[in-house]
């Protein structure tokens, strides 16, 4: 299995859904429209590929200055543990340079992950919940 990168690539909003089904992350699946403006307006997208198939995404948002959001990070759940998150992190920040902090908000399943990759934890955050 090679698995290759690709930076800003189109992606279907039908092919996001069913990663993050597969990975486990709750997103709107049901709604294609708003997985495709989150696609649409992300400032950088880093895709994982088996072939043809989509096995990992990052998807974030910057000002390619100070900070990154890193809104998604999802490898298809047959492909977890094989060092594709890690390496979708390592383009990203490839991308973003030196300057820029990487933040992003963990699932409690990959709590313990995110440490083994070099993230640090905080506990200076706070959170404006949306209402849907």
């Amino acid at each position: 299995m090679t698995i290759s990168y690709t930076i800003n690539a189109p992606l279907e909003a039908s092919q996001a859904a069913e990663l993050f089904i597969s990975a486990g992350l709750r997103r709107p699946v049901d709604d294609l429209r708003r997985i495709g403006r989150m696609l649409e307006h992300a400032d950088i997208l880093i895709t994982a590929w088996d072939g043809d198939r989509l096995v990992g995404v990052a998807r974030a948002i910057t000002d390619f200055s100070l900070c990154c959001y890193l809104s998604d990070l999802a490898v298809r759940k047959e492909y977890q543990h094989q060092g594709i998150g890690k390496e979708l992190i390592h383009v990203l920040r490839g991308q973003l340079g030196e300057e820029v902090m990487l933040l992003l908000l963990s699932a409690p399943t990959a709590m313990d992950y995110y440490p083994k990759i070099g993230f640090v934890k905080l506990v200076n955050a706070f959170e404006y919940p949306r209402a849907q």
